[in-house]
């Protein structure tokens, strides 16, 4: 089995439409209002919009929507480094809140860091967005699993 082909503008248009398939497959993404970001091999980004109904009782993103939306951008970071035929799933994640998650959206962007036969190891940084300036707020190590896709 060999990863993904990415080789040329072709292959890298073919790749970012089958992680957007995925996302577009996936119901909490849809009912959080994430949107997939850029989409490069081992890299994946995954922008959320700010909405109260994303918060805590603070008026902060919450750390569960904060979560999530790493964990996509992991696993569809892993996604694009797994062999065909497969599709991911992910088995572990840690996540270190730095800061408090506030501003006009969050952006999680995974990057894979070690891609293996089964598994792959997954850093994931996500960034609060507020008047054009960076804040970072949370970082999360994901190991993540290749496993026969079923469809």
């Amino acid at each position: 089995m060999t990863p993904f082909s990415t080789s040329d503008t072709r292959d890298a248009a073919t790749l970012r439409s089958r992680v957007q398939a995925l996302f577009d497959r996936s119901g909490l993404m849809l009912h959080l209002g994430a949107h997939l970001g850029d989409v490069a091999p081992g890299r994946v980004h995954v922008n959320l919009p700010f909405s109260p109904a994303l918060t805590q009782h603070l008026g902060l993103f919450h750390a569960g929507a904060t979560a999530s939306i790493a964990d996509a951008a992991g696993g569809f970071a892993a996604y694009t480094q797994a062999p065909e035929n497969c599709t991911v799933l992910s088995v572990e994640f840690k996540i270190n809140l730095l800061a408090p998650a506030q501003g006009e959206s969050l952006e999680a962007i995974g990057q894979v860091i070690r891609a293996g036969r089964t598994l792959t190891i997954v850093q994931v940084d996500v960034f609060a967005l507020k008047a054009g300036e960076k804040t970072p707020v949370a970082l999360m190590q994901q190991t993540i699993m290749n496993v026969p896709d079923r469809a």
